[in-house]
């Protein structure tokens, strides 16, 4: 079963707990390029208490840790946008 936006955005509010997070599947975006034949696109915004003080790194790992699980099930990127509460 691929992976849906819904399951990522499920995995992000158990494990993050954030303020807001917006799932957004660009897979039709990059029709006939060759990573779409490996799964699907998706944009990530959110916004985490956990990310206070933490460098793009970190924030960007955080997330890939709590998605971690799902990556083999249809996922080929993902783009993140991980802020903290109070950041533009």
């Amino acid at each position: 079963m691929a992976t849906s936006s819904d399951d990522i955005e499920r995995v992000l509010r158990s494990a993050l707990t954030p303020l807001h997070v917006k799932v957004q599947d660009d897979s039709h975006k990059h029709a006939g390029h060759a990573g779409a034949r490996e799964g699907r696109h998706f944009s990530v915004r959110i916004e985490a208490e956990a990310f206070r003080g933490l460098s793009r790194l970190r924030r960007h790992r955080l997330v890939y840790d709590a998605v971690g699980p799902l990556m083999p099930q249809g996922i080929h990127a993902l783009a993140i946008d991980a802020i903290a509460p109070g950041e533009a």
